[in-house]
């Protein structure tokens, strides 16, 4: 595949290393003149040291040819002419970070896949690392629903249940879906007379997200409380 990464900074050098070690063409456009030089010294691509929202430098970098093109600088603006001039050249994919999240819909109205604000991302699961320990990952769908994976604990209300009976009793509402369970490294195929138990890996998707009266479903009280 013919990938080009525009920006090697925190966000563009792992891709770089990942795209690169997967044995991909990539050619990298760095403004910054040092950024450039280290990106090219460490990595097995071309690195242009040159401003991505000039159409000739894209044309250099080979857009008209490449597969995807990936922005990943620190600045909304710059991502965005990136990805009108790639829309331009055609380039399939368009990718790209974006940072404010009232921008989102600009990039999506031109056809980009975005990844929201990866700092604002990294806070999020640390914080709700802390509020909820057994919450292991998550991601966002849209503006309100997630898929999480949870373990079951003591006190969970869904404990000892079928998912049917968990579904009749009202524990699990119409907007939660149990999509798979993990138990003893094994995954189970979440069907109605499946019973969930403490200790359950559980991925769930919830229509309305993250919320406590979701968690407590699989948690009970659980919660980390202020000291006093």
């Amino acid at each position: 595949m013919y990938v080009i990464v525009v920006g090697a900074g925190s966000i563009g050098t792992p891709l770089i290393e990942l795209a690169t070690q997967q044995r991909n063409n990539v050619v990298v456009i760095e403004n910054d003149a040092d950024v450039a030089e280290k990106a090219a010294s460490n990595y097995d691509c071309l690195v242009l040291n040159a401003d991505a929202t000039v159409m000739e430098n894209l044309e250099e970098a080979g857009a008209d040819e490449a597969d995807a093109i990936i922005s990943t600088t620190d600045q909304d603006a710059v991502n965005i002419m990136v990805m009108l001039l790639a829309k331009e050249l055609e380039v399939p994919s368009l990718v790209s970070v974006v940072h404010n999240p009232e921008h989102m819909r600009v990039f999506r109205q031109i056809g980009v896949n975005v990844l929201e604000n990866p700092q604002r991302l990294i806070a999020e699961y640390l914080f709700r690392a802390v509020q909820r320990p057994s919450v292991k990952d998550f991601m966002h769908i849209g503006d309100e629903a997630e898929v999480f994976e949870i373990t079951v604990t003591e006190g969970s209300p869904i404990a000892g249940q079928t998912l049917q009976t968990a579904g009749e009793m009202g524990i699990l509402g119409d907007d939660v879906l149990v999509v798979a369970i993990e138990r003893d490294q094994t995954v189970i195929t979440p069907r109605g007379d499946v019973e969930v138990r403490v200790g359950d890996l559980l991925t769930v998707f919830s229509k309305q997200g993250f919320t406590p009266d979701v968690m407590d479903m699989f948690t009970g009280s659980e919660r980390i409380e202020s000291r006093k």
